[in-house]
C-alpha cells in the first residue's frame, strides 16, 4: 500500500514546474500508546473543557480562542478572524537560492518529509532538479504555506527523490548562551586528553539507524504481554550511574591501561622526523 502525502503541490525550478508529493519521514505513530482508564470501572476517561471559575462544561460552539494579555484578561479571537490571517497558498514550493548543506545550522532543523514527483508526467523534470542539485553539490531553499503556516523548507537530494525539511524559525531557536555561559574555559592536555583520543579512535564506527532499538518500546511490549498472560511482574528500582571521581583513572579503566601509568601507544615516526634524528 503506498503511503498517505501530507501535502501535494509544484516545484518551481526557474520556468520548470513539476507536480510532487511530501511525505512524513519520521513519524511516531508506531509506538505503543495509551488510553486513560477509570481504574474502578475499567471504562475509558472521557476529556472534557470546562469553566474554570464555574466548573461547568462549555460546549464545543461556546470554546473560542483567547490570547492572554494580562491575568485573566484575554483578547478573543473568532474562528474566522483567525482563518483571514492564514496565508494564501499557490501550493508551490518556490526555489529561492541554492546554498552548500554546511551553511545551515543543524539547530534549525525541524521535521524531515520525502519528496517525490506525483505523477508520472513530472518524473523528468524532477529527475532534472533533482540531479543538477546533486552534481553542484547544494541544497534549495524554498517558501511555501504548509498547515497553515507559510515554512521554509531546506531541500536536499536523498536516495531517488529528495528530502525536504522543515526549518525552525529564528525566533524559535534559542541562543546556546544561556546554555553554555556558566561552563568554565578549561584547556585539556597532557596523557588525559592522549587518553581521550586513544579511546575515541578504538570506538570509530559508523552510524547504522538499524542497530539502534528502543529499548523503552520494547520494554512496554514485553510489559504488556506479561499482564495478558497473567506473570507476576517485578518492578525494577532504577540504579543511578556512580560519579566519577578520578578522572584520570577513569580514562585509564576505559582505555584497558587499569593500574597502569603509561601513555596509550602513539602514531609511528614519520619519515622526516626519522631523517632529522638520522642526521
Amino acid at each position: 500500500m503506498s503511503p498517505r502525502a501530507q501535502w501535494k503541490g509544484y516545484l518551481q525550478f526557474g520556468l520548470v514546474t513539476c507536480p510532487v508529493a511530501l511525505y512524513t519521514a519520521a513519524s511516531t505513530s508506531e509506538r505503543i500508546s495509551f488510553h486513560t482508564i477509570n481504574r474502578a470501572t475499567g471504562n475509558r476517561v472521557r476529556r472534557e473543557f470546562v469553566d474554570s471559575s464555574s466548573g461547568k462544561p462549555v460546549a464545543r460552539e461556546d470554546q473560542v480562542k483567547g490570547y492572554e494579555v494580562g491575568k485573566d484578561d484575554y483578547v478573543i479571537l473568532e474562528p474566522d478572524e483567525i482563518a483571514s490571517v492564514v496565508p494564501g497558498s499557490d501550493k508551490t514550493l518556490h526555489l529561492q537560492a541554492f546554498v552548500a548543506c554546511s551553511d545551515i545550522d543543524d539547530v534549525y532543523f525541524d521535521k524531515p518529509y520525502y519528496l517525490a514527483p506525483s505523477d508520472r508526467g513530472s518524473e523528468e523534470a524532477f529527475a532534472l532538479i533533482r540531479d543538477g542539485m546533486q552534481k553542484k553539490k547544494v541544497a534549495a531553499i524554498a517558501r511555501t504555506v504548509l498547515f497553515r503556516r507559510l515554512r521554509t523548507l531546506l531541500i536536499r537530494p536523498y536516495d531517488k527523490g529528495l528530502l525536504a525539511t522543515t526549518l525552525n524559525f529564528d525566533y524559535e531557536v534559542r541562543s546556546a548562551n544561556k546554555a553554555f555561559d556558566d561552563i568554565p574555559d578549561i584547556k585539556i592536555k597532557g596523557e588525559m586528553l592522549d587518553l581521550a583520543k586513544h579511546i575515541i579512535t578504538t570506538k570509530s564506527g559508523r552510524f547504522d539507524a538499524q542497530t539502534f532499538d528502543d529499548r523503552y518500546e520494547a520494554a512496554l511490549t514485553d510489559l504488556i504481554k506479561a499482564k495478558l498472560e497473567g506473570r507476576k511482574i517485578t518492578v525494577r528500582k532504577e540504579r543511578k550511574p556512580e560519579k566519577v571521581v578520578d578522572l584520570m583513572e577513569a580514562l585509564r579503566q576505559s582505555a584497558g591501561m587499569k593500574g597502569e601509568k603509561k601513555q596509550p601507544p602513539k602514531r609511528a615516526a614519520s619519515n622526516a622526523s626519522r631523517q632529522r634524528k638520522a642526521g
